[in-house]
């Protein structure tokens, strides 16, 4: 956080569920821990900008766990992980494991503390014996950072896939911001006009409309990204929000674009991730998934950064 800056974390209400809230002058971060630790809120205060999805018209409820992602809320901040395709692994030698759509966390309740500045959120795995926890903090530097571990509580390897699943709000015409080198990218859902399994330069597909088109389509860079940021610009109001990993600990992204084929607004999700891609099994097969030992832990972070202004304020 900047030095001038107070952070203040105190429980609050959203939606008629249970919510906490940290925030400094600039920032102010919403998380509901019943539904799957979401973030509802991710609102850049001086320009008063929302950057997460609300439900809309959808119920705010209780997913049933093992149910399908899409049949739910469908907004904010979740998170996929130890897949997000449903699938099969074996952790265990003849103990196959089914493993639900978007992974086990987005539809569990998450244990939640307030702390002076920061909050920490932790939820056990069913499928898998984990703990995964992340804690939200501001740092000097006044980004939001969201630092992840997570610590294997069995007596075998655990396998695991990770990603951010953030549904962003595209209220009006919006840039997808990459670096040049990474415009080359493995088209892994065509939607209506593109062709799953081939490779597209996205130049022509990083700006995204508001209206609906009832189409989607969805990106990976096809090896370990050279760098690790990709952000959103919003053409009309210039508010940007940049998304930064360590490519050592996050080596992967995808892009999801819903211009209505889920969702009933125009969202985009950019997705930093561990393993390529989307399905554990997959990873498992490629050798991209990365496996904790018995009793061990493997921790990364995600930065964000959030403003208003030119294209060349926040680089």
């Amino acid at each position: 956080m900047l030095s001038h800056e107070v952070v203040k974390v105190y429980p609050a209400i959203y939606k008629e569920r249970k919510s906490i809230v940290i925030e400094n002058d600039r920032l102010r971060v919403e998380i509901v821990p019943d539904i799957g630790g979401k973030i509802v809120s991710l609102y850049y205060k001086p320009s008063g900008k929302e950057w997460l999805l609300d439900s809309g018209s959808r119920p705010f409820v209780q997913p049933i766990y093992g149910s399908i992602f899409t049949d739910w809320d469908m907004s904010g901040w979740d998170e996929c992980f130890p897949t997000i395709n449903p699938c099969t692994v074996h952790a265990k030698e003849n103990n196959p494991v089914q493993l639900p759509d978007h992974g086990e966390v987005w539809s569990l309740p998450w244990n939640c503390e307030m702390q002076d500045q920061s909050i920490v959120c932790s939820v056990r795995g069913i499928g898998l014996p984990y703990r995964l926890t992340r804690t939200i903090s501001f740092l000097e530097t006044g980004h939001v950072r969201l630092a992840y571990r997570a610590d294997n509580l069995g007596q075998d390897q655990l396998p695991f896939l990770w990603t951010a699943h953030p549904q962003f709000s595209i209220s009006e015409p919006t840039q997808i911001l990459l670096p040049d080198s990474m415009r080359s990218m493995l088209c892994v859902y065509g939607g209506e006009k593109l062709q799953t399994g081939e490779q597209y330069d996205v130049s022509s597909y990083l700006n995204i409309q508001p209206e609906l088109r009832e189409d989607g389509k969805k990106f990976y860079y096809p090896s370990v990204v050279p760098a690790g940021w990709s952000g959103l610009y919003g053409q009309e109001s210039g508010n940007y929000l940049i998304v930064s990993v360590p490519v050592e600990k996050v080596p992967y992204l995808g892009i999801w674009i819903d211009e209505g084929i889920y969702n009933d607004r125009v969202t985009c999700a950019l997705e930093p991730g561990i393993g390529y891609y989307d399905s554990l099994e997959m990873a498992q097969s490629n050798g991209t998934s990365v496996v904790i030992a018995s009793s061990k832990s493997h921790e990364w972070h995600l930065d964000l950064k959030l403003g208003q202004g030119s294209l060349e304020k926040w680089s």
